[in-house]
C-alpha cells in the first residue's frame, strides 16, 4: 500500500468496533434516513481509472460526533466485468472497507453503518479521498478483472436521497431474478463466509429460495462470483441427498457448514427456525423472532425503532441472534426471503407470522398472502402481547383457535391448582409481614403468585451463627 497513507490498511483490522465515545463522525447508521452503496457496471470509456469525488461536505468538514447520510457509488470497467457482477464487487466494499485502520463498516446496500475513529482523523484519515485510494488498490488487488474504476463518496444530503433512490430499484431488479428458480432446479448452492471477521463460526448458505442473510447476494449472484473468484469467499456447494425436503436438510450444506465452521456447526434445517436454524452473522437485514405466548412470529428490520411486540428492540435481539451461533426461535435474514415458497416452510410459513414491524412491512408488503393482510399487527396494532392477542382473535388470525385453547387450557390449570389451608403461624421469619415457619419446625406454608412480577436486585445467603 502506498507510503502516503496516513494509516494502515491490513486484515488486521477486520472486525474493528468504533464505539461511540471513540468515533469522530458516523456515516448512515441507524439516525440516519438516507445511506447506501452501489456498484455500477460501465463501458471503458465511461471511467476514469482511480478517480475518486466527493460530492458534498469532506470528512474534516463534518462535525464532530454528528451522524451524517452517506452514499458510496463504485464504477467499475473491465473485459470480464458483466452487470451479473455488480452486487458481488458491491459486498466487498464491507470486506475492504475493514481493512482500512480506524474506519469501521457495518452491513450492506440502504443499511450501512461507519464509523472514523477520532484516533485514525487525528492520524491524517480526514478526507474521503483516502477511503476511495484504498478501496481501489484492493479491489485491483483482489480483482484483477476490474480493469477501471472510479468511487465518488457523496454526503450532501439531497445528492445521497437521489442515489439512494436510484440505488432502492437497482437492488429490486437485482432480486427479481431470481424469483423463478426454484431450489429443487439445482444441484448446486453456494457457501458465503465473508462476515467470519464479525462471526468467526458464521457460515451463509446462498440457494435459489433463500438469498443471503445481508441480502446482498442471491443464487446467480454467488454463482458469478465462484467462477470471477474462486478462492473468496463465496464457492460452490454440491448439495448432496436432500435429508428432509420440508426442514431443507441437505448433506452437502451440512458438509461445508461443518468444514467452513471449523466445526463449530454441524448441520442447518434452511426452511426452519427450530432445531439446527441457519446461523446468523451481524449483517442480517431482518429478524424472524418466536413469540410463545402466541405461537407465532414477528419480524422487524433495522429501520424499525423503539421496543418491538414482545419488548425487545431490534438491537437487542441482534446480539442474541448475531455470531454464528444457532439459537432457535431467533433467525436473522435476507428481505427477499419473505417473497420465497420456501419462506419458514417447516414451521407454517407466513401462516405463523403474526406481527411486523411497519417499517419492514412497508417493504414487503407485496410478499404477505392476501388472505393475510388484514390479520397480521404491526406496532400500531399490538404494540405488546396482550394487544396482540386480542387483535389476532378479533381479526381470526389462523392461530387464533389455537390462541384461545392455549389459554382456555391455562386458566383450567390455574383453576385445578389446590388450595392448601395455611398452618398456623410458628416462630420464625417473615416476609412482608407474612409469618414463616421456623427451621425444623412442624408442617409448611404454600405461597402461590399468579399473575406476580418479581425483580431481584441482589440476593445474599449468609451462614447464620
Amino acid at each position: 500500500m502506498s507510503e502516503s497513507m496516513p494509516v494502515e490498511i491490513s486484515p488486521v483490522y477486520e472486525g474493528e468496533r468504533i464505539r461511540k465515545q471513540d468515533m469522530y463522525v458516523e456515516l448512515g447508521g441507524p439516525n440516519v434516513e438516507h445511506k447506501c452503496e452501489l456498484v455500477l457496471a460501465k463501458p471503458m470509456e465511461e471511467v476514469e481509472d482511480g478517480k475518486i469525488s466527493i460530492v458534498g461536505p469532506d470528512l474534516n468538514e463534518l462535525k464532530e460526533g454528528s451522524s451524517n447520510p452517506y452514499a458510496v457509488v463504485v464504477e467499475v470497467a473491465g473485459k470480464m466485468v458483466e452487470k451479473d457482477l455488480e452486487s458481488v464487487i458491491e459486498r466487498r466494499i464491507h470486506d475492504f472497507s475493514n481493512y482500512i485502520e480506524g474506519y469501521m463498516h457495518l452491513n450492506q446496500r440502504y443499511d450501512i453503518w461507519c464509523r472514523i475513529s477520532k484516533k485514525a482523523f487525528n492520524k491524517g484519515l480526514n478526507s474521503f479521498k483516502w477511503i476511495g485510494m484504498a478501496l481501489a488498490k484492493l479491489y485491483k488487488a483482489e480483482m484483477p478483472f476490474i480493469e477501471k474504476i472510479q468511487i465518488t463518496f457523496y454526503t450532501d444530503p439531497e445528492k445521497v436521497k437521489e442515489i439512494y433512490e436510484q440505488a432502492l430499484k437497482i437492488y429490486e431488479a437485482r432480486d427479481a431474478r431470481a424469483r423463478g428458480l426454484r431450489d429443487e432446479d439445482v444441484d448446486t448452492f453456494y457457501s458465503c463466509v465473508l462476515c467470519q471477521s464479525f462471526a468467526p463460526q458464521h457460515v451463509c448458505i446462498i440457494t435459489p429460495q433463500r438469498v443471503s442473510l445481508c441480502g446482498a447476494i442471491n443464487w446467480f449472484d454467488a454463482r458469478a462470483a465462484a467462477k470471477v473468484d474462486p478462492k473468496g469467499p463465496i464457492i460452490p456447494v454440491a448439495k448432496g441427498e436432500c435429508i428432509d425436503p420440508i426442514r431443507g436438510e441437505y448433506t452437502g450444506a451440512n458438509e461445508i457448514v461443518e468444514k467452513r465452521s471449523l466445526g463449530a456447526n454441524k448441520r442447518f434445517w434452511l426452511y426452519s427456525c427450530f432445531g439446527y436454524p441457519h446461523t446468523s452473522c451481524g449483517c442480517f437485514d431482518t429478524i424472524l423472532f418466536y413469540i410463545p405466548e402466541v405461537d407465532g412470529f414477528g419480524c422487524v428490520d433495522r429501520g424499525f425503532k423503539g421496543p418491538t411486540v414482545n419488548g425487545l428492540p431490534f438491537s437487542t435481539m441482534a446480539t442474541q441472534v448475531g455470531g454464528g451461533i444457532q439459537t432457535e426461535g431467533f433467525l436473522g435474514i435476507g428481505m427477499e426471503y419473505y417473497r420465497s415458497a420456501k419462506f419458514m416452510q417447516a414451521d407454517g410459513g407466513w401462516n405463523r407470522v403474526v406481527w411486523i414491524a411497519s417499517t419492514l412491512r412497508a417493504r414487503i408488503e407485496d410478499a404477505i398472502p392476501p388472505h393475510l393482510k388484514d390479520k397480521i399487527a404491526t406496532e400500531k396494532e399490538a404494540p405488546d402481547i396482550e394487544s396482540l392477542k386480542k387483535f389476532m382473535i378479533e381479526r381470526g388470525h389462523p392461530l387464533a383457535k389455537k390462541l384461545l385453547e392455549m389459554e382456555a387450557a391455562a386458566k383450567a390449570e390455574e383453576e385445578k391448582a389446590p388450595a392448601e389451608a395455611a398452618p398456623a403461624a410458628a416462630p420464625g421469619v417473615t416476609i412482608s409481614g407474612l409469618p414463616l415457619p421456623a427451621a425444623g419446625g412442624a408442617g409448611g406454608i404454600r405461597i402461590t403468585l399468579k399473575g406476580a412480577k418479581i425483580r431481584i436486585n441482589q440476593l445474599i445467603i449468609k451462614k447464620e451463627g
